[in-house]
């Protein structure tokens, strides 16, 4: 199962008519990254659940095949939260193992070698975890003997000779038994609700600590540096969607561009995002920003969790040095 319901409060204005799984990444939606993932691993039946602008996942995905896997929809009226989310959709999912991943990542992590790891510790979870060797604000997990036993909060400051913590990947491989641990038509939360108190009671939630490329898309500092790492890999600087115009005599460098984006002359676009149909004023400068158009946004009230922008001519720019 791919978690794809969430609203993408923090990636807001590229979320205003989209939801974050179905953000393009380099012209590839991020959840599309999931599901060739999922495939790679030979898993073919996939579920995603829906709640935020649903259609456009719908569009991103179609049937699957594109990716490699035949894909079931599951809406949610509301937002059920991570294990609220399976037990919405526990009648494709009850019978057997299932590997459940967030719809906003793009990784290479071995998920066979983490399914060994689950059913050699016939473990009720496994959860896939990485050493935070950043200490990036991800909670921390406790393990100890190969198992979990608790979750904490954010790393403190990395020490001298200190080991990273870990972190959890948003990477579950679930034993159907978990079902007796979900509550039933509410939301809940599959830390606190099911796998808390599923560890008191002595079950076995296993540690699968992994090495490997693992990206997590949530804000719009981290979509701008995640993409333009992944361009680095292939050599490259500029991703430029379809249909672009862009003068000989504009500067674009470390930036994504989206589709039908114009770039007039002596423009400079440098470390930015700029959204489909933008159009880029002659002389016009944006760095470190994200830019849709204005009318996208017209009448909209910002997510909370959004960062502040402004309207600049037709534009709307979110500066992200905030």
């Amino acid at each position: 199962m791919i978690l794809a319901a969430g609203y993408g409060e923090r990636l807001w204005p590229l979320t205003c008519d989209r939801t974050k799984p179905a953000l393009p990444v380099l012209g590839k939606p991020l959840v599309g990254y999931v599901a060739e993932y999922l495939a790679k691993y030979g898993i073919e039946d996939v579920i995603v659940n829906l709640h935020h602008q649903p259609e456009s996942v719908r569009r991103a995905l179609g049937d699957g095949s594109d990716f490699g896997v035949r894909l079931q929809y599951v809406h949610e009226p509301v937002i059920l939260g991570t294990s609220g989310a399976l037990d919405n959709a526990r009648r494709f999912l009850e019978d057997d193992t299932f590997v459940v991943v967030n719809g906003k990542l793009i990784t290479d992590l071995d998920l066979k070698a983490a399914l060994e790891t689950h059913r050699r510790r016939k473990a009720l979870a496994t959860l896939v975890l990485l050493r935070n060797e950043k200490y990036e604000r991800f909670s921390v997990v406790e393990t100890r003997d190969g198992l979990v036993s608790k979750f904490a909060g954010m790393p403190a400051p990395a020490l001298p000779q200190a080991e990273p913590p870990l972190m959890f990947t948003g990477i579950h491989i679930l034993d159907r038994r978990i079902f007796e641990y979900i509550p039933r038509g509410v939301f809940s939360d599959s830390v606190t609700d099911v796998y808390l108190p599923a560890i008191a009671l002595g079950e076995r939630v296993a540690a699968h600590v992994a090495e490997g490329m693992w990206h997590e898309l949530s804000t719009l500092r981290r979509y701008l540096d995640i993409s333009l790492a992944l361009l680095r890999r292939r050599g490259a600087d500029v991703h430029v969607g379809a249909n672009p115009s862009i003068d000989r005599d504009a500067e674009v460098r470390q930036a994504v561009l989206w589709d039908n984006v114009t770039v007039e002359e002596r423009a400079q676009v440098r470390r930015a995002v700029v959204g489909d149909d933008v159009r880029l004023r002659a002389g016009e400068r944006v760095e470190d920003a994200v830019v849709v158009r204005a009318e996208v946004v017209s009448g909209m009230t910002p997510p909370a969790k959004a960062l502040k922008g402004y309207v600049q001519g037709d534009n709307f720019v979110v500066s992200l040095s905030q």
